[in-house]
């Protein structure tokens, strides 16, 4: 066992570690590596190569060259040794600088660690700063692609988070077709092993999927790094990398005009990028806002090449800053108020002047339209009581009624009493739709004790002992109770219903995102993102999730099965909430699911032809050479004059070398009619055709050890709709499969009979049989399923059988033999 390393220091800072990814072996990460530590070298700083993997590249081992390099520890496993990282001698050189090689590497059984990253976290925590490398594949996060990409199951990995908390990770890229011209050239893999890889993990699709994989994962690192650093520094001002145009939507009319504005401003500059955003109060729409009227303006926006987004905010100005900043938009565009001039002087400054005065360096441009000014008289009232409302509520209680005493006084004389009552209890119902309940109660003390003390004889004097007035002062607080009660309770069903509402909106939103097909799981995670108002969303494994808590103090998460959670940064959501995030969480697992879905059918055709090319190499190999050697045998020796035979013996070679090139004969018939069946090249002749004038031609084509078959019932078979040759091939090919099985007591046995427009021609064998598990893989092509003798052909008869019977629009199907065997059944249409 090795020795354990000295403890670290707490208090030492930690290395600094740098991470080179690539897409592929072979794209230069371990060349890179090299280079960095020997500039670094040049540059005085102590640099040692830890353990790198050369692979027997000249050029790669020629970057070693002045470079101190560690004796990596001998580690046996298996029967055989193997090098691995030093990792106590390491610790002991302590130097500044380590180059590590392959950071998913799986270390052999002894090793103190089972990985290699977990080698770099100790050296990381011993102050020692590590240049490391790792291909896009062994990220545990994208393994589980890779695999059905490319048909290669990735054996090790790396957990995502140590990638990511790389103070530097750089992407090593290389054009697809560069890298296959590399490995031709016999610079990545060993000459034999060339063609291979060419043909399978290098071929240009993968090459082109594993590049775009490598792309897209750095690229949101890159934005990670972005936002990280903007937000450790405070920086809150638009970075004017390109132009960002924010267009605000409420729903209403107005909205087509202002993205056709915004879609002008943003194809002035290069690059301009249109951003749409309507915001959701989080208890229920805005006013005035209409879905149909929301969906056509989104189409309308991704039709001008710009993008949609639905974010969460009570404060509808500060929701619009922040998503602006968010996406670094450099404008942003809002239409003219629709509310009149009463309305607007009654509530005071509105959403467009607030944004104004909240956007700081973003640009904010009011566009006018048509409905400008011509909303309705006084907005509607909000469904929620703000914090204003329930402090101005209790004051209004005091103060109305006073105010009014105040007017009554003036007035005296004007009204009655019975007027001036109702006058407080209409103030003091106008109180409790302020206010509420509280408030309600606070107004009819206070106008129930000045209309006693003021109105009521004697004035000037409370006077409690006559009934009338504990009367008048009970009918008071009933009244606004009874008002306030009514006014909670419709705010509580209003509430609910605005929830209702909001919640229908956000996934009606998700559903029409499915719909058009933004049906990623990157479209879903961004689109979750902006409707929680989340600074981030991802789809993290069950093993990744501490780390993905890690320094986030706000976090929210919800289990999207397959032991994967839905994690959000940035917002802690309510308990209201997590119930749409549960919907959001359920399309993102069935986009995943598709996504793999899609994948593995892009990639099946890609396996199958691979399948079939491996087979048509080892039919190509062996079994079309077998016959081939035969017959160039007994032709070579026909023609030696070393040795005198006798005719019989040369009749006997005659016989082989026709034997063989007869048999070779077929085999290539049957290969080129496979090829053209699958090209869809096949010529076809239907006539009417008797099934007895093929038998003998099918027989004939019989290889020579094969018995001839037992007829039953061909006299009175009626002739069928065919291509005669190929009809002779089918039954050639069918009876001699079945020869080879069939023991020697029970020869193949060919019924015909007619039903329903059709004839059936039964080939019938008492072999061994086939499960009915194994009866669809029989018709495949290359392969030769049960067979005793694996000499006999290549594998295609069943399959070209079945091809050339469909193409004359029959079937070819297996059945039980009654009593033991295999029955394979030629359906055709019938000709008469």
């Amino acid at each position: 066992m090795p020795a354990p390393s000295k403890p670290v220091d707490p208090e030492l800072r930690p290395g600094r570690l740098k991470v080179f990814v690539g897409a592929a072996t072979g794209v230069g990460k371990s060349y890179r590596m090299l280079d960095e530590g020997r500039r670094r070298a040049a540059r005085g700083a102590d640099v040692v190569v830890g353990i790198a993997d050369c692979h027997r590249r000249p050029h790669t081992e020629a970057m070693l060259a002045g470079l101190e390099t560690l004796q990596p520890a001998r580690v046996a496993h298996g029967g055989r040794v193997r090098p691995e990282l030093d990792l106590d001698r390491a610790l002991r050189r302590a130097p500044a600088l380590i180059l590590v090689d392959d950071l998913a590497h799986t270390n052999a059984p002894g090793h103190r660690n089972a990985h290699r990253w977990q080698d770099v976290e100790e050296l990381l925590a011993a102050g020692i700063d590590v240049v490391t490398t790792v291909n896009v594949q062994h990220l545990e996060s994208l393994s589980d692609v890779v695999e059905k990409i490319t048909g290669v199951p990735q054996g090790e990995t790396v957990p995502d988070a140590v990638v990511r908390r790389a103070d530097q990770i750089e992407l090593v890229d290389m054009d697809p077709q560069e890298l296959r011209r590399r490995m031709a050239h016999g610079n990545i893999h060993p000459p034999e092993d060339v063609d291979a890889a060419l043909a399978s993990y290098f071929r240009t699709g993968n090459l082109i999927a594993l590049r775009e994989l490598a792309l897209l994962w750095v690229a949101d690192r890159v934005d990670e790094a972005l936002r990280k650093y903007r937000s450790e520094r405070g920086i809150g001002g638009v970075w004017e990398i390109r132009e960002r145009i924010v267009v605000a939507l409420t729903g209403g009319p107005e909205g087509d005009t202002l993205i056709r504005r915004a879609s002008r401003i943003a194809a002035r500059t290069a690059q301009g990028r249109l951003l749409a955003v309507h915001v959701v109060r989080s208890d229920g729409l805005a006013a005035g806002t209409s879905s149909a009227a929301l969906a056509r303006q989104r189409r309308l926006a991704e039709s001008l090449g710009g993008s949609f987004h639905t974010v969460v905010g009570d404060d509808v100005p500060t929701a619009l800053v922040e998503f602006a900043r968010a996406e670094n938009a450099t404008q942003l565009i809002l239409g003219t108020s629709r509310r009149g001039r009463l309305e607007r002087f009654l509530t005071g400054r509105g959403i467009g002047e607030t944004t104004v005065a909240l956007s700081g360096d973003i640009d904010v441009h009011t566009v006018t339209h048509e409905r400008a000014g011509h909303g309705r008289l006084l907005p509607s009232r909000r469904r929620t009581l703000p914090v204003s409302r329930r402090v101005a509520g209790p004051l209004a209680g005091l103060v109305l009624p006073v105010l009014l005493t105040v007017l009554l006084d003036h007035t005296r004389g004007v009204f009655n009493l019975t007027s001036e009552a109702l006058l407080f209890l209409a103030t003091v119902v106008g109180v409790a739709c302020l206010g509420g309940v509280v408030s309600a109660l606070v107004a009819a003390v206070s106008a129930s004790l000045l209309l006693n003390y003021w109105f009521i004889p004697p004035v000037g004097a409370f006077t409690f002992t006559d009934a009338d007035n504990m009367l008048a002062l009970a009918v008071f607080v009933l009244v606004a109770t009874v008002n306030a009660a009514a006014v909670d309770r419709s705010l509580r069903l209003s509430r609910r219903a605005a929830r209702a509402t909001a919640e229908a909106e956000t996934l009606s939103s998700l559903a029409g995102s499915v719909v058009r097909g933004d049906h990623t799981v990157s479209a879903l995670l961004a689109r979750t993102r902006e409707i929680f108002g989340a600074d981030s969303a991802e789809l993290v494994p069950s093993a990744q999730l501490p780390a993905a808590h890690a320094g986030d103090s706000e976090v929210s998460q919800v289990a999207v099965g397959d032991g994967h959670f839905l994690v959000l940064r940035g917002r802690t959501l309510p308990s209201s909430d997590r119930r749409v995030l549960a919907a959001f969480a359920a399309h993102v697992t069935a986009a995943e699911h598709a996504r793999l879905a899609e994948a593995a059918a892009e990639v099946e055709p890609v396996r199958a032809a691979d399948r079939m090319r491996t087979a048509l190499l080892a039919a190509v190999s062996h079994d079309l050479r077998t016959p081939l050697a035969a017959g160039w045998a007994a032709v070579a020796s026909l023609r030696s004059t070393d040795v005198e035979f006798t005719a019989d013996e040369r009749d006997e070679l005659l016989a082989t070398a026709d034997e063989s090139m007869a048999r070779l004969a077929r085999l290539i018939d049957n290969l080129l009619d496979m090829s053209r069946l699958q090209a869809g090249a096949l010529n076809l002749s239907l006539r009417p055709t008797a099934l007895e004038e093929v038998l003998p031609a099918a027989f004939d084509a019989l290889p020579a050890d094969a018995a001839r078959p037992v007829l039953h019932g061909f006299e009175q078979a009626p002739p069928v709709f065919a291509d005669p040759p190929l009809l002779e091939r089918v039954i050639a090919n069918l009876v001699g499969n079945a020869s080879r099985f069939a023991p020697p007591a029970h020869p193949v046995l060919l019924t015909v009979s007619a039903l329903a427009g059709r004839v059936e021609l039964r080939v019938v064998d008492r072999g061994p049989g086939l499960p009915p598990s194994d009866r669809e893989r029989v018709f495949e092509p290359f392969q030769r399923l049960g067979d005793r003798d694996n000499t006999t052909g290549v594998g295609l008869g069943l399959a070209l059988a079945r091809g050339l019977t469909e193409a004359m629009s029959g079937t070819l199907t297996p059945e039980d033999t009654p009593g033991g065997g295999l029955t394979m059944v030629v359906s055709l249409p019938s000709a008469v």
